[in-house]
């Protein structure tokens, strides 16, 4: 899971159709895989890094570079928000990079066998914009029938993913618990932030919000203890260089290519993210680090991608018509 951008899906934009198809399937294709390699970097950080630790610093290093740029090219006002903003923003982010993202950093660390493969997490993520749609129904919104279809075929596959096989590729049942739990609170964060009083700029939010998400982890981290005994001499070149990786193409470029984006594209093409990052991360996986892809595995997984792809595509031409400005999502 990356910084966020917040919501599972956009909530609708007004494309310009001066940007070149070139452009626009460039950014899409960044998006793609950038997104989609988050988890596998994620995983190879963790080998030698603390987990909560090793977010904190993410999303801290990548907000301090955004609020510079920032800062630089729009002047001594460019982060002034008021205190409302600024506190809808923090709570925001925590659900989002504490809660969603520092889960998913929690199942993908530990030995084999414990550890959840990159790949499934992708998969598990997945169905955040399942889970955003229970939210708006709780809260009295009536999605369409085709929606709800969506839904809970996206959670049929979801049952077929973590289904106990006994078998040695089997998806770690308390690791998967942590990836859900984690979507959950992703799903909240995504759910308010089209509802609190954020900053109108989706750049400035974002700046808050990995500040409050990266000093969440880092008062986790330290409760936890794991700072204890740590030493940065017996990190690998390797896991400093997936965290690296984790700061600078995800949380930064591929962000900025998502909001670029919203503001040019169709959303309807936008929001193929949703369902195309879980398959560039099971594939990542294999190929890179030999995670197992069982038949258990591509059926919940295609499963998933299916009532997901349902849902967004049921979902966009209807909320475009009803939201005539609407804020652009942040993942």
């Amino acid at each position: 899971m990356s910084s966020r951008p917040a919501s599972a899906t956009p909530s609708g934009t007004a494309s310009t159709p001066s940007a070149r198809p070139a452009m626009i399937w460039t950014a899409l294709l960044l998006v793609y895989v950038l997104w989609g390699s988050t988890y596998l970097g994620i995983r190879i950080a963790v080998e030698s890094l603390p987990p909560l630790t090793s977010a904190a610093a993410r999303f801290a290093a990548a907000g301090l570079v955004l609020a510079v740029v920032l800062r630089i090219r729009r002047g001594r006002g460019a982060l002034r928000v008021d205190r409302w903003q600024l506190g809808s923003a923090a709570g925001v982010g925590v659900l989002l990079l504490a809660g969603g993202n520092g889960l998913v950093v929690l199942a993908e660390s530990g030995s084999a066998g414990v550890a959840v493969p990159s790949g499934i997490a992708a998969l598990l993520v997945a169905t955040v914009p399942l889970l955003v749609v229970l939210l708006r129904t709780l809260s009295g919104d009536r999605p369409p029938l085709w929606t709800f279809a969506g839904v809970t075929l996206g959670f049929v596959g979801l049952i077929l993913l973590v289904l106990p096989t006994g078998g040695s590729g089997a998806v770690p049942l308390i690791g998967a618990l942590t990836v859900v739990a984690g979507a959950v609170s992703w799903s909240i964060g995504s759910f308010l932030s089209g509802r609190l009083r954020m900053p109108t700029d989706p750049f400035v939010a974002t700046v808050y919000e990995m500040f409050a998400g990266a000093a969440a982890l880092a008062v986790i981290a330290v409760g936890r203890g794991e700072l204890r005994g740590f030493s940065p001499a017996e990190v690998t070149g390797r896991s400093w260089a997936a965290l690296a990786y984790l700061m600078v193409a995800g949380s930064l470029v591929a962000f900025t290519a998502y909001v670029w984006l919203l503001h040019h594209a169709p959303i309807s093409l936008v929001a193929t993210y949703a369902y195309v990052n879980p398959a560039v991360a099971v594939a990542l996986g294999a190929l890179l680090v030999a995670e197992p892809v069982t038949a258990q595995v591509l059926l919940g997984g295609a499963v998933i991608v299916a009532g997901v792809a349902l849902v967004v595509s049921t979902e966009r031409p209807r909320r475009a018509v009803e939201e005539e400005a609407p804020e652009p999502a942040r993942r």
